[in-house]
């Protein structure tokens, strides 16, 4: 059954269009029964207003979007619950919608939201992120903030964590647990954030002990599946050249090498330490609790959605801003102890 219109509750009820529109939008112009009998019709006829409609006419959606690399990874729920907080309070939904790390997947969503006009889009764009998809919505009126990402550009606000610094604290802690034989795990390198945990790594290393290389296991995701594969991998080098310590760019990562290692009778950390990256809940619940790299994820969203709602109703008067949190590592048992 067709959902019944305006016109017929207008009908129904025996007043005009625009009594109907002002028990919708501003019930106190109307007297007290003339109320009542609108909305004893609207009952009656199971009228649904057409809010998508109305805040298109009125040039305000209020549905903000975030668009996230992986909606099974704890990291982003975390951060879709700060960002949410925010956009509730201030009247809004948010919807979420999952890239899974697919460019293409990240540009239909894009078209897809502009074609909505949503009041704004949050985002981790896949890569370095296509600009000129972003660029297209910041003609169009809606704003964009990245999210876990550095904007590197003034028309663009960002909320971003110093994973270089992220990198350096695992590194100097390895370092400093006598650690010397020490291997990257994460992928792909196109993701600023694991090139820049990398780097803040490797350059820790570097100062402490040039002549030692950082050794890389590259992996296609940063999902437990890959960790795993990473740790097959490294499980099979000879018991000298074995690394005795694992920083892994998420802690996905980190928990696949702990199952894998356990599974083949590797100790963690007597036989190979590891240090992970976000501290998601479940590090700390792991069988043997997990060291992580800790980013304010409820923070990064609650920031990203503020600075976006800021921009939506300031408009061309907004100044963009670039927050960068500073990380923390969290210590705990499976990088405590020093090698043999």
């Amino acid at each position: 059954m067709a959902a019944a219109s305006i016109k017929e509750v207008a009908r129904h009820a025996g007043v005009s269009l625009g009594t109907v529109s002002n028990v919708l939008n501003r019930p106190n112009s109307v007297t007290p029964a003339t109320r009542q009998r609108v909305l004893d019709a609207i009952a009656e006829l199971g009228y649904v207003r057409n809010d998508s409609a109305r805040q298109l006419r009125a040039g305000q959606s209020r549905t903000v979007a975030i668009v996230v690399l992986d909606v099974a990874n704890p990291f982003f729920t975390d951060v879709v619950r700060g960002a949410e907080q925010v956009v509730e309070e201030a009247g809004a939904m948010l919807v979420v919608c999952n890239s899974g790390e697919d460019s293409a997947r990240e540009r239909r969503h894009l078209e897809l939201l502009e074609e909505q006009r949503v009041r704004g889009v949050l985002i981790t764009p896949v890569g370095h992120g296509r600009q000129p998809d972003l660029d297209r919505l910041h003609q169009r009126g809606i704003p964009v903030v990245l999210v876990d990402r550095g904007s590197g550009r003034a028309s663009r606000c960002s909320v971003a964590v110093d994973d270089v610094m992220g990198g350096r604290l695992a590194m100097e802690h390895l370092l400093d647990q006598g650690h010397r034989r020490i291997a990257y795990l994460g992928g792909p390198f196109s993701m600023q954030q694991v090139a820049d945990r990398h780097a803040g790594a490797a350059a820790a290393l570097a100062e402490r002990d040039s002549a030692t290389e950082l050794r890389v296991a590259a992996t296609a995701s940063l999902t437990v599946t890959a960790g795993r594969r990473a740790a097959e991998e490294l499980v099979t080098l000879p018991a000298r050249q074995r690394p005795t310590a694992l920083f892994c760019a998420n802690d996905l990562i980190a928990l696949g090498v702990l199952q894998e290692l356990t599974a083949r009778g590797l100790r963690v950390p007597d036989d190979v330490a590891i240090v992970g990256y976000d501290d998601i809940e479940f590090a700390g619940a792991a069988a043997v609790p997990l060291s992580s790299v800790r980013q304010p994820r409820e923070q990064l969203g609650r920031t990203a959605a503020q600075l976006l709602l800021e921009e939506a109703a300031a408009g061309e008067r907004h100044r963009h801003r670039h927050v960068v949190f500073q990380p923390e590592l969290v210590v705990r048992r499976s990088s405590e102890q020093s090698p043999h």
